[in-house]
């Protein structure tokens, strides 16, 4: 009942709370997913349910052990993870969630690695490029070695090697750098596909067809170079064609690539499994935790009029009415309502004429102690009484 009443009066400020935190965790979730972190944060949201439970359930020794431990926890955790509490904070940038992100002049490594490609195409040795656009694929590509180097021939010909133990992966370039090795992709679940295509075919497709990054693969069989984007397969022809595709792929994203209706839209569908996840865990916290929120509801509560002398009528109001302002817990100021608050007004020492009657806090009765009213609207009625006419004598009955 009070989870039901807290959710008929949500207001826009709870749906903003909501939201904001739901971004803030999807993102936190994004960051850490792939660290050693990770896991410490789910171990940590787990102790946090289980003390919330506890609470409600009024178990005093373990509420009271959680207290304690958790500031030990909080300092454990900043020493462990300074790193990537670090990273965290040095990747803070909404503007990159709607495709506004800064992206490093790549002018510079292309052409070397352009040729390096085509180098790998002429001994036909077996390639899978990432090239990193807007979307994040940290959430679509799994394993893989964190690496923080230039994609200079050097690497990208010793990586794919057939005697490297990295070989068998992808390479992911991110913001004109090496991020990761070793990566494996998301295979393609399309069954029309050509039957020469390999396993780096079906992946490039599988990644193309989750997110807006471009893959270039070089097959070992024949030595074609192709690239995957939006899932589709394009055949590269020379080192030329690849570059001026590599220098689309990376750089920043103007308005004529992506609309703000565009970015609007990805922003929401992107990923729509893990971010409605998340919506629904915080908005059951904040379900959790609303009904200790101290609040604020205003009702409209009619008078009742009582001790009216008989001598005088009521000219106006007829029908007064107050509006209270009450404050408590938010699951006890929640379900109140005009069936369970009623306000009194004596009209004891009323008279004919004008006359003006206070509305005291101390005749407003609420269900429970839990509750205070602060603030009752108007505090004063001015109410207009007449002399009441005389009752009718009853007409004497006839003689029989």
């Amino acid at each position: 009942m009070q989870f039901f009443s807290i959710i008929t009066n949500l207001r826009i400020q709870d749906v903003l709370d909501i939201l904001f935190l739901t971004a803030v965790a999807y993102y936190l979730y994004r960051w850490f997913r792939a660290s050693k972190a990770f896991k410490a944060l789910v171990g940590l949201m787990v102790l946090g349910i289980v003390y919330l439970i506890a609470r409600s359930w009024g178990l005093f020794l373990t509420t009271w052990s959680f207290q304690i431990l958790w500031q030990v926890f909080i300092v454990l955790l900043i020493i462990l993870f300074q790193s990537e509490i670090r990273q965290v904070l040095e990747r803070v940038n909404p503007l990159e969630a709607i495709g506004l992100r800064r992206l490093s002049a790549p002018e510079n490594w292309i052409p070397a690695f352009v040729k390096a490609v085509f180098t790998m195409s002429a001994k036909k040795i077996g390639a899978l490029i990432i090239l990193e656009r807007v979307d994040s694929v940290a959430e679509s590509i799994t394993a893989g070695q964190s690496l923080d180097a230039e994609p200079a021939p050097e690497f990208i010909l010793s990586i794919f090697q057939k005697d490297s133990p990295l070989h068998d992966g992808a390479v992911l370039i991110k913001d004109g750098r090496l991020n990761r090795v070793a990566c494996y992709l998301p295979l393609s679940p399309d069954e029309g596909l050509p039957k020469e295509w390999g396993t780096r075919h079906r992946a490039a497709l599988g990644l193309s067809e989750r997110c807006d990054a471009w893959v270039i693969v070089v097959s070992e069989e024949r030595g074609h170079v192709s690239l995957a984007q939006g899932g589709r397969m394009i055949r590269v022809e020379d080192e030329k064609q690849l570059a001026q595709w590599v220098i689309k792929a990376l750089r920043p994203p103007s308005a004529e690539d992506r609309s703000w209706p565009e970015r609007l839209r990805n922003l929401v569908v992107n990923r729509w499994q893990t971010k409605l996840g998340t919506l629904v865990v915080v908005s059951c916290l904040w379900l959790l935790l609303a009904g200790q929120q101290d609040f604020e509801v205003s009702l409209n509560v009619p008078l009742d009029l009582r001790s009216l002398p008989a001598a005088v009528e009521i000219v106006e109001p007829v029908n007064p009415e107050i509006r209270i302002t009450v404050r408590g817990l938010r699951k006890d100021a929640s379900v109140l309502g005009k069936n369970n608050i009623r306000a009194e007004l004596d009209l004891s020492l009323a008279r004919a004429g004008k006359r003006a009657f206070l509305v005291t806090r101390d005749r407003v009765y609420l269900p429970n102690d839990r509750v205070q009213v602060v603030r009752i609207e108007p505090s004063r009625i001015d109410f207009t009484f007449r002399a009441a006419p005389p009752p009718q004598a009853e007409e004497a009955k006839p003689a029989s």
